[in-house]
């Protein structure tokens, strides 16, 4: 029962992974529509529209470090649940926008709130996990990111703009309802000295008969460590080396090209001359995003981390080459169903490696000192990556085409296999310990 029970909180606590998902899936359907001016009562140029898609990734940017640093002070939960009135005000912008301007803050704001559950949910879910569980958990929050992109994706195929935006806001006060009644993380409460709390979490986690007593020692014994100024917990060596490892990884996973396709998926298949209605194909990449995270899931702890990176990397840099390839030489083959197989394929490697694993990872690097601003960091650091990436690559395109677009993002698929090759450590079925004194002793 305790198996069940720390499942259904860490997948609540992802349920904000969901409302990111639908804020990351609103781009693709709606594009058209907002585009052709039928949405709203004004029109977007090209630029207008690159920061419509793009200025909720710099939403997320701004948000890992403060949410960091709230998490670490105020708890994990009362930060989660904090974060749904500013939700619903972003999504009011983007409901019944006045101007362009209302339109972009909407998207900075929703970005900001969605892209905070990046940092606050991984955390929250490994440290309520037991340690057999700790990737699976850990996996959760990628899967209820890639469930917000199909429920938009579906939602958005056959809503209307203002509907479809209304079956978005929704999201952030069921998570809220349901999120309430969860328990706050016990290693957060053994941290702030409050031990029977922390002990009643714990048991409401694992089984009102288990015997907590062994894990709660640990969870003691970590948090009763002398802990060491911020400024020196980031400086270890352990510390640098996981940072680092932690942004290339942030780096590779955005920079492979994932929120461009899932953000501009129509208007691609458009291009492409799909054989399929651009919607519908969009629909088909989003069920095959599910049902890959859901595979991924099931190999985390059985694979390993290292391994599953590796066929991501490889299944993304093939299924883009492929995709530069049919831009640049195969348009006039009338085979646009090759657009659709080569993205399916590029969702499916993302999924079972570089979707969930980099912020699984990212949970997992680093000491409890540091966790929380390093975590932040590495964070801030993806969601920078996804700015420019969404930003620059409907200009791009516009400019020089898709095949060369395309072709920047194989070659970052290349450069990522040899990157995890050679720097990137397996951390599965490891404590804490064993994963700080492997990157401190290397």
């Amino acid at each position: 029962m305790g198996v069940v029970v720390q499942f259904v909180a860490g997948l609540i606590a992802a349920l904000g992974a969901f409302c990111l998902g639908c804020v990351i899936g609103w781009s693709g359907p709606v594009e058209l529509e907002v585009k052709a001016g039928k949405a709203y009562n004004f029109t977007p140029n090209t630029v207008e529209w690159g920061l419509t898609g793009s200025l909720m990734t710099l939403g997320g940017a701004f948000s890992c470090i403060p949410v960091g640093v709230l998490i670490s002070k105020i708890g994990r939960k009362i930060t989660m649940l904090g974060l749904v009135i500013p939700f619903m005000l972003g999504w009011a912008c983007i409901i019944y926008p006045l101007h362009i301007a209302m339109l972009l803050i909407g998207r900075f704001v929703v970005g900001f709130c969605g892209g905070s559950f990046c940092v606050a949910a991984p955390v929250y879910n490994t440290e309520i996990a037991e340690l057999r569980f700790r990737g699976i958990q850990g996996c959760f929050f990628q899967l209820m990111v890639v469930h917000g992109i199909l429920y938009a994706f579906v939602a958005g195929a056959f809503c209307k703009v203002m509907l479809f935006n209304i079956a978005c806001a929704v999201w952030p006060i069921i998570f809220f309802v349901l999120f309430f009644f969860m328990p706050e993380s016990p290693v957060y409460l053994q941290q702030k000295g409050k031990s029977e709390q922390a002990e009643k979490s714990l048991k409401y986690l694992r089984g009102k008969d288990a015997d907590v007593s062994g894990e709660m020692k640990e969870i003691a014994a970590e948090s009763n460590k002398d802990k060491e100024p911020i400024g020196k917990a980031m400086c270890r060596k352990a510390t640098k080396k996981g940072l680092f490892i932690s942004i290339m990884l942030m780096l590779f996973q955005q920079m492979t090209g994932i929120n461009a396709i899932m953000f501009y998926s129509t208007s691609i298949f458009e291009a492409a001359g799909s054989t399929l209605e651009p919607r519908f194909a969009t629909i088909v990449i989003g069920v095959v995003q599910v049902f890959a995270t859901v595979t991924a899931i099931f190999l985390i702890e059985r694979v390993g981390r290292k391994i599953l990176l590796l066929v991501s990397a490889f299944m993304m840099g093939l299924s883009t080459l492929t995709m530069c390839l049919y831009f640049g030489m195969l348009m006039d083959k009338k085979i646009g169903w090759l657009a659709l197989v080569a993205l399916c394929l590029f969702i499916i490697g993302f999924s079972l490696g570089f979707g969930p694993i980099p912020w699984a990872v990212n949970a997992e690097l680093f000491a409890e000192d540091a966790k929380t601003l390093a975590g932040g960091i590495a964070g801030t650091c993806n969601w920078v990556f996804a700015f420019c990436v969404t930003l620059l690559f409907p200009i791009l395109n516009e400019k020089l085409g898709a095949c060369p677009c395309f072709g920047i993002f194989a070659g970052f698929a290349v450069a990522a296999i040899v990157f995890i090759l050679f720097l990137v450590p397996e951390t599965k079925g490891k404590t804490l310990n064993e994963i700080q004194a492997k990157l401190g002793g290397e």
